[in-house]
């Protein structure tokens, strides 16, 4: 008796959301770092330690800006670290790495068109060595579902189905 891959000949089309991951390095700038007493920012000393930061090393990388401490920060501050930043780092953001994560998989998920996957049987692959943001599932799910004929979350082995296109009434 010989064995089918009854997975490999189903024509199921998988998706990775791992493909979709930034490519480059995420850093953190930590505006706490600048700041008296992790509290205040002095617009003087804070200028002064910008102008002699080693930007060099945000080369290629996506910068994260952020604050960790319970600080009021002025807006311009964030700013000001754009300014330096930007000759170097690929990419500048003010947040979390999580919220980066899930802008740069909803700016990634931008070029999903709906008509390459029309009628097509989709399975979103649940595990990743990255951390995938379910933002990142919600999104593709919300793009796929109009196109789709189904939407299956997991392994191709073993899913979780999530949406069948009903059949057109006759």
């Amino acid at each position: 008796m010989e064995l089918v891959n009854r997975v490999a000949t189903s024509g199921l089309i998988t998706i990775k959301l791992e493909d979709f991951f930034p490519q480059e390095e995420v850093v953190l700038f930590d505006l706490k770092d600048y700041l008296f007493m992790e509290l205040i920012l002095k617009e003087k000393d804070f200028r002064a330690a910008l102008k002699e930061h080693d930007w060099t090393q945000y080369q290629d990388k996506n910068l994260v800006i952020t604050c960790s401490a319970d600080a009021i920060i002025p807006v311009w501050a964030y700013m000001l670290v754009a300014v330096y930043a930007e000759p170097y780092a690929a990419h500048i953001f003010q947040g979390t790495k999580e919220e980066f994560y899930k802008a740069a998989f909803m700016d990634a998920l931008q070029s999903i068109t709906g008509a390459d996957y029309e009628d097509k049987r989709i399975v979103i692959k649940g595990c990743s060595d990255k951390p995938v943001p379910p933002a990142a599932y919600v999104e593709l799910t919300r793009r796929l579902r109009p196109h789709a004929k189904s939407i299956m979350y997991g392994e191709p082995c073993s899913t979780v189905p999530l949406y069948k296109k009903p059949k057109p009434k006759k």
